[in-house]
């Protein structure tokens, strides 16, 4: 009989696998749809497809429990936000490595918020994971060719990377405190639709204000990219986290979406034919070490 705590963490590890698959299709969207009509897309085609399985749960909850949804949605969509628009002024390798800090802020955030500080496995794990991003980041002579590029050229799509990073970590430990007390569907279903409504917000009052015309290009690849980031990388995956993180800590959480980069690694390998360097495997070898570590202590 596999634990309650295995279930979860495979749940979780499944997520990771998923999302390994967005940033190719993401990149390559951004070319024909704007970020926050590409988020709105997204999110709004995720949220219809929940609804008929959630009514009973809309007009059964307390208000309590839509500021929860509400205040996570708020969280989900400032991450993806920043992220996406990053993206169109960083390069893939520093986007990778700055978001992959999350796993750094969590531990801080659970100490501070829930007053838990993480086991020496997982601080030991988490050390090996961030490594492990900087050898996989890495594009020049050495493993901290990330750092010097950073360094040298820390932009502003670098800047909103970083926010991603920091209010994913929140995120995190946020949907750790309220999970117990909120129907999993509930919350799910309002968290993404919030980020929709938001997306869709911002993208008329960026275009009203000439930030960002909206810019909606309907082509194969905007079309598929929508279809998989809203059904397995955003109804799927936002279901298994809110039902299943609940029975593992936050830094483990964040150690397992950790794995992320490896299968954006490889879904870039056989999708554009981008090479895995030495470095890489290095990365690969140091963040799967971490995990491993991490899987020495229990929940916390």
């Amino acid at each position: 009989m596999i634990s309650k705590r295995y279930r979860a963490e495979f749940a979780l590890f499944s997520n990771a696998v998923i999302w390994g698959g967005t940033f190719v299709m993401i990149k390559s969207a951004l070319e024909d749809i704007s970020p926050m009509m590409f988020l709105g897309s997204r999110f709004m085609l995720a949220s219809l497809l929940i609804l008929p399985f959630v009514l009973p749960q809309l007009r059964a909850a307390a208000s309590a429990n839509y500021r929860d949804g509400i205040i996570l949605g708020v969280f989900l969509f400032i991450g993806f936000a920043v992220q996406t628009i990053g993206l169109k002024y960083t390069t893939a390798t520093k986007s990778a490595f700055i978001t992959g800090t999350f796993v750094v802020f969590t531990p801080l955030f659970q100490t501070i918020l829930e007053k838990r500080i993480p086991s020496i496995p997982n601080i030991i794990g988490i050390i090996l994971v961030f490594f492990g991003i900087s050898f996989l980041s890495a594009t020049g002579d050495t493993f901290l060719s990330v750092f010097y590029e950073l360094a040298d050229n820390f932009n502003i799509g670098d800047f909103l990377t970083l926010i991603c990073a920091v209010f994913y970590a929140v995120y995190i430990v946020y949907l750790d405190m309220i999970s117990n007390r909120n129907d999993y569907k509930f919350l799910t279903f309002i968290q993404i639709f919030v980020t929709a409504f938001l997306a869709y917000l911002f993208a008329g009052a960026f275009a009203f204000t000439g930030v960002e015309p909206v810019q909606a290009d309907i082509s194969g690849i905007v079309i598929g990219a929508i279809l998989y980031t809203a059904i397995l990388a955003t109804v799927l995956t936002t279901a298994l986290q809110t039902k299943y993180q609940r029975e593992v800590s936050p830094t483990k959480a964040s150690l397992l979406f950790s794995m992320e980069p490896i299968f954006a690694a490889i879904f870039a390998f056989f999708i554009l034919s981008e090479k895995i360097s030495i470095f890489g495997i290095i990365g690969c070898a140091l963040i799967i070490t971490g995990v491993i570590i991490s899987e020495i202590t229990g929940k916390d």
